[in-house]
């Protein structure tokens, strides 16, 4: 019986973009490198900051300046990861019933650990309480070790969970796993692109209103 949801948070539950973006190009405007456009940055987000920035960099982590940069952009995305980030339409609603329900929740990010815990405790602290990010305790998406901590808070295991998410780096975490994957469109990548690394069209969901329903196709499958 599917009775666990591990859900992404960036592109998954919260638009971040917008955030994100500003945080990248105050840094490219303090080191002296061409700003970004938010749709760049889309493209660029997935595998955790250090990523983010080396590919927003033009000489990327081969830059001298490269710690500099990263650790600019985290002080600055820590202080303003709340100016203009807020969940999807729809989000609250489809936790609330998911709550209701009785499905175990949590979320797994390659944000920072302690941004993950505010972010989550802010919006979804009434449905939600494990929230986990990237540590120097365990390896980041995909690799499966943010997975297997928050399932073990849960009392869980992954034959009795799914994973949403909206991109390649969530489809190789519950690969990894392994367990089910449940793919969103609203997020960060494109049906097509989501299609292209590896998603089931049957597991794929257009909007928050359409995952209850899902998992309940999967419960009379069961």
């Amino acid at each position: 019986m599917t009775d666990t949801i591990i859900f992404d948070l960036d592109g998954t539950l919260l638009n971040t973009l917008e955030d994100l973006t500003d945080s990248v190009n105050y840094v490219m405007g303090q080191f002296g490198h061409p700003a970004h456009t938010i749709e760049e940055v889309r493209r660029y987000v997935g595998n955790g900051a250090a990523k983010l920035i080396e590919r927003s960099v033009p000489q990327g982590s081969a830059d001298p300046a490269y710690r500099e940069m990263l650790h600019a952009f985290r002080a600055h995305y820590a202080v303003h990861c709340e100016d203009k980030t807020a969940p999807y339409e729809g989000i609250m609603e489809m936790l609330s019933a998911a709550w209701r329900a009785g499905y175990r929740m949590a979320v797994v990010s390659n944000k920072p650990d302690k941004a993950v815990k505010q972010l989550g405790a802010k919006f979804f602290g009434e449905y939600v309480r494990h929230f986990h990010g990237d540590r120097e305790d365990g390896q980041r998406k995909p690799a499966p070790d943010m997975v297997y901590r928050a399932l073990k808070e849960l009392d869980s295991d992954a034959e009795h969970a799914v994973y949403v998410g909206d991109s390649e780096v969530d489809l190789q975490t519950a690969a990894n796993v392994p367990m089910t994957c449940i793919s969103v469109t609203w997020g960060f990548r494109t049906k097509k692109q989501l299609l292209r690394a590896g998603a089931a069209e049957e597991r794929m969901i257009r909007s928050p209103q359409e995952l209850l329903p899902l998992l309940a196709r999967f419960l009379q499958a069961e």
